[in-house]
């Protein structure tokens, strides 16, 4: 397998991975045939797993335009995965000008194509590291130059905590974070459920172990234990939902003409006190 220039010399080509998986399923071109069939395996089970994270994204792109009207002015996206149109920093410097943003990862793809293409863009910076290690991101040179911790924030965990297994404290991560955010920050949250996907979770069960099986294991939690994340926050409305019901654009929104695998999961926002 030929090994292209953006795809560091450092990581393994012939193992899946997530962040190129999830680049799969939205249509972009960094990724490999490995990501791609470990995919499909998955949307055997799962038809509608591109479309999940279509409503994922344009989930987190209202969330981003919602903070930057309630004047954030600056973003940490923990597990930011590969930039691809329409990302944080695009969206938040397209309705905030000057906008700060700091994308972190622990996939070393992620991390180099982050760099690669937020070279020239003062206000973007990227972090390697851990969403469970909180200080190692807090302490980065990056946060430390782009964002002012005593000024509001919005932290984006958007399709990662579903990653993070319960033996590795998501919750304390998740709270050590909040901590460390003045008040009047956000906190803008996605994460997989077998609530509300369009057939019997034994089914999709088929998927999870796909993911299980490349040693990334998907964590499907209940909506109870999803809110538990907001903890210290006060929901902003529309709640802890599934995505495409979270503040949708159009006034005439009708929810019959959403592909029903839009529904899977949930989507919300919460600001501290």
């Amino acid at each position: 397998m030929e090994r292209p220039a953006w795809a560091p010399r450092s990581i393994d080509i012939s193992v899946p991975s997530v962040s190129r998986i999830y680049d799969f399923y939205l249509g972009g071109s960094h990724n490999f045939e490995v990501d791609r069939e470990a995919a499909r395996k998955a949307m055997e089970f799962m038809p509608g797993l591109p479309k999940i994270m279509q409503a994922n994204r344009a989930f987190m792109r209202r969330a981003v335009r919602f903070a930057a009207n309630q004047g954030i002015t600056q973003f940490l996206d923990i597990g930011s995965g590969i930039p691809t149109f329409g990302n944080v920093h695009e969206v938040a410097q397209s309705a905030s000008p000057g906008a700060r943003v700091v994308y972190v990862d622990h996939d070393p793809v992620a991390v180099a194509h982050s760099e690669a293409v937020l070279r020239d863009n003062a206000d973007v910076g990227v972090v390697a590291a851990d969403l469970r290690k909180p200080q190692e991101i807090l302490a980065s040179a990056e946060v430390q130059q782009l964002i002012d911790l005593n000024r509001p924030v919005a932290l984006l965990l958007v399709a990662i905590l579903h990653f993070v297994e319960d033996e590795d404290d998501p919750y304390d991560a998740v709270a050590e974070l909040r901590d460390a955010l003045a008040p009047g920050s956000l906190l803008v949250l996605t994460h997989a459920s077998y609530e509300g996907i369009p057939l019997p979770a034994e089914r999709a069960t088929g998927a999870v172990d796909v993911y299980k099986d490349i040693r990334n294991p998907l964590i499907m939690r209940s909506r109870n234990d999803i809110a538990r994340f907001f903890e210290g926050y006060d929901m902003v409305e529309p709640g802890l939902v599934p995505m495409p019901h979270w503040r949708p654009e159009s006034e005439t929104w009708d929810p019959d003409d959403e592909d029903p695998w839009a529904f899977s999961g949930f989507a919300g926002v919460g600001r501290t006190a």
